[in-house]
């Protein structure tokens, strides 16, 4: 099953492909800003029953290059698979289309990142026939971001860079910065990428971070996650306002009845959460003549 972090470690290029110029210069080499980027079709199933799907494919356009293919992979784990399949799509689109063929490969772990790295060769002992040199961009490469100044100029990157340092320890700060960065953006702009740090950071305890900062910082959004933020939140508001509703009615019916309310007995109702505990008092209360028997078997 794809999970979201492997989702956003690619689907940025597709919102963002200008991303790649810069992403390239972090890499060390020296990639033009694209005039244009078409997405392509990701499926390259050929007609025997074998599907092979990139993640994302970009057809990038720039000034004064030639075109070329950008291919990119997100990956979780290592994954011996992809030492057949990615020489395969490089020579597939390279077929198709007749372009050069860049392969990215993004990671969240320096393991992983390392794993990627290596030059896949394919011939005998004494020749190569075929050699594969994937970019990687991943935490031991990609830089951490915490002055908000800086994050402002290239969101998209900041936005990855968060992506890819999702297990860093200081990842806190790191989100902070990217929120920090998108109080004064156009809801258009900001949208996308608190929804795609959010995907990205997947179930990691950065991802609770995130949310928090969401519901504080960048409230004023309308984002999916901002929505179901909000959601949340009067969700809890209506259980908490039930809760204190059916704390007051109990202490009603109990005054009304007669029964003597000690400071003891206030506080353990004023400190009861539990909406279901509360109606069951509630109940009791309404037959019983101490408050031992409302709170009997407690």
């Amino acid at each position: 099953m794809v999970s979201s972090p492997h989702e956003a470690m690619h689907r940025i290029f597709q919102e963002y492909p200008g991303l790649f110029s810069r992403v390239s210069e972090v890499l060390g080499v020296d990639i033009p800003p694209p005039t244009s980027a078409t997405p392509l079709p990701t499926d390259l199933t050929e007609a025997r029953p074998v599907e092979r799907r990139v993640d994302t494919l970009l057809r990038i356009e720039t000034e004064h290059d030639e075109p070329f293919l950008l291919a990119i992979e997100a990956q979780g784990k290592k994954d011996p698979r992809k030492t057949a399949s990615w020489p395969y799509y490089v020579s597939y689109l390279h077929n198709r289309y007749g372009l050069p063929i860049l392969l990215l490969v993004v990671c969240q772990d320096h393991a992983t990142a390392e794993w990627a790295a290596r030059p896949i060769s394919i011939g005998v002992r004494q020749w190569q026939t075929l050699a594969l040199n994937p970019l990687v961009a991943g935490p031991h490469n990609m830089p951490v971001i915490t002055d908000v100044a800086e994050a402002r100029k290239d969101l998209a990157l900041t936005t990855l860079a968060a992506i890819t340092h999702a297990d860093n320890p200081d990842v806190g700060a790191i989100l902070k910065t990217l929120s920090a960065a998108l109080r004064d953006t156009p809801e258009a702009i900001a949208d996308p990428i608190i929804e795609l740090t959010a995907q990205g950071l997947g179930n990691r305890p950065a991802a609770q971070q995130w949310r928090n900062l969401v519901a504080v910082d960048l409230s004023f959004y309308k984002s999916p996650l901002s929505e179901e933020l909000r959601d949340e939140g009067r969700a809890e508001g209506r259980a908490e306002g039930r809760a204190e509703g059916r704390a007051e009615g109990l202490l009603l019916v109990l005054h009304a009845r007669g029964i003597a309310i000690t400071d003891e007995t206030r506080e353990k109702i004023a400190d009861c959460d539990d909406p279901q505990l509360l109606h069951q008092w509630l109940n009791r209360a309404a037959t019983a003549t101490t408050t031992e028997e409302v709170f009997a078997g407690e």
